[in-house]
């Protein structure tokens, strides 16, 4: 069972656009709403990869059961604390001419310190028959940066093993409770390490530092470079595949569901770092954040390559 803890749900609003012109008039192409979020993602993938998927957390009585409706359409079972208020909305503008995606996400609902005890142990209860929890995304105003390490901590001497995926404080505190995964991208890895990475050895230093700091796998998500995975056994990456890309949002919610899924099969690290990139892969080839199809994950599975450095 694979855990998704949602914390601040959104509603992706897409608007694509022929050419965006700054400070000008824009007339949108076309539209879509997605209910969303990285943990509602990362659990819509793992479902359709066939896993068994819960997805725990925040949820709002005005506009949330957008959300918990493509959930339970995917396969995905709910358990969500309703809140007053509603959901955010997050605007991906989409522009032809240069496939750029401009995101305005707002901030979400403000919680208080009680919602977050009662959501933690919710969360708690779900972990103890969990085997992964995932823990990535933003957290709502009021919720403190270190709130992933505090649920790191307390699922601590259980079963299920937690992946961070996150930025800033977020995911630097994190840190501190040594999840079994992370997986930043070249950005977020920037923001962890407080320099800037130029070269493909520097992000494979950065992994490296984490590993030795406790973290047991690191895998960074590095655009149209690739991917690599770090670990005790050993440093493995994965070539960039080329295909048509519709959209990047989504995309690395979609490789952590597949890297989930393969170390719940148990298998190889290649066979691992592979899914991973065929579900982030797949997950760019859809308009919004439609995520994958298993379809298209199935085709580019065989044709990912990796490699042992």
């Amino acid at each position: 069972m694979i855990t998704a803890v949602s914390l601040n749900p959104s509603i992706d609003r897409t608007i694509k656009i022929k050419q965006f012109t700054y400070g000008g008039m824009n007339r949108a192409v076309s539209t879509r709403n997605d209910a969303s979020g990285k943990a509602v993602n990362v659990a819509i993938t793992a479902a359709r990869l066939d896993v068994a998927t819960e997805c725990v957390g925040f949820l709002y009585k005005e506009n949330g059961r957008t959300v918990e409706n493509r959930l339970l359409q995917a396969g995905t079972v709910c358990d969500f604390l309703w809140l007053e208020g509603r959901v955010r909305t997050n605007i991906k503008l989409l522009d032809e001419s240069t496939g750029k995606v401009t995101e305005i996400n707002e901030a979400g609902e403000t919680v208080t310190e009680d919602k977050l005890e009662k959501v933690l142990a919710l969360i708690c209860d779900h972990a103890v028959d969990s085997d992964y929890l995932v823990l990535n995304g933003s957290l709502p105003p009021g919720c403190p940066p270190d709130f992933y390490k505090t649920i790191i901590e307390q699922v601590d001497g259980l079963s299920c093993r937690c992946v961070l995926d996150a930025e800033g404080e977020r995911f630097t505190e994190g840190l501190k409770a040594h999840p079994f995964l992370i997986k930043p991208n070249m950005y977020e890895l920037e923001i962890a390490i407080g320099d800037k990475i130029g070269s493909f050895e520097d992000a494979k230093r950065a992994a490296c530092s984490f590993v030795k700091k406790g973290v047991q796998n690191v895998v960074v998500s590095m655009g149209d470079k690739g991917a690599m995975l770090v670990n005790e056994d050993g440093i493995l990456y994965a070539d960039k595949l080329d295909v048509h890309i519709a959209s990047t949002v989504g995309a690395g919610d979609a490789m952590v569901a597949g890297l989930v899924t393969g170390f719940l099969g148990e298998k190889s690290y290649e066979e691992i770092l592979a899914m991973g990139m065929a579900a982030g892969t797949a997950s760019c080839m859809t308009e919004g954040t439609q995520l994958m199809e298993r379809e298209t994950y199935n085709k580019l599975l065989g044709m990912v390559k990796v490699f042992r450095l």
